[in-house]
């Protein structure tokens, strides 16, 4: 299942995104915001989640719930998210609202 996603789970927190053709919008339990991984680092997602995978390919998405068994399981307070852009960037969900929620973790992981 997990050969036509376009990402990649490594360790315990870490998302790869490895599809420039598909954004990922990353959902961490009903709390959390959304992101969206874009082939240029990350941004917000605010827009309304694709209702299936069929649509969220019309829309050049694919979802990743962090909590769902195929991934990570259970809700995550830190997670790493290598991007297309040459970084790592490091979400802290507990720093949500502040400068520290998302930011650069390593410039060049390549």
């Amino acid at each position: 299942m997990s050969q036509d996603r376009s990402f990649i789970k490594s360790g315990r927190n870490t998302i790869i995104h490895k599809n420039r053709k598909l954004d990922l919008v990353i959902v961490n339990g009903e709390t959390h915001p959304k992101i969206k991984v874009t082939g240029n680092g990350l941004e917000p997602f605010k827009e309304e989640l694709p209702k299936n995978r069929r649509d969220a390919k019309e829309r050049y998405l694919d979802v990743v719930y962090i909590t769902s068994a195929d991934v990570f399981s259970e809700e995550k307070q830190l997670l790493f998210i290598q991007s297309l852009d040459g970084r790592e960037y490091k979400v802290d969900y507990s720093k949500v609202g502040t400068k520290l929620f998302v930011r650069i973790h390593q410039d060049s992981y390549l």
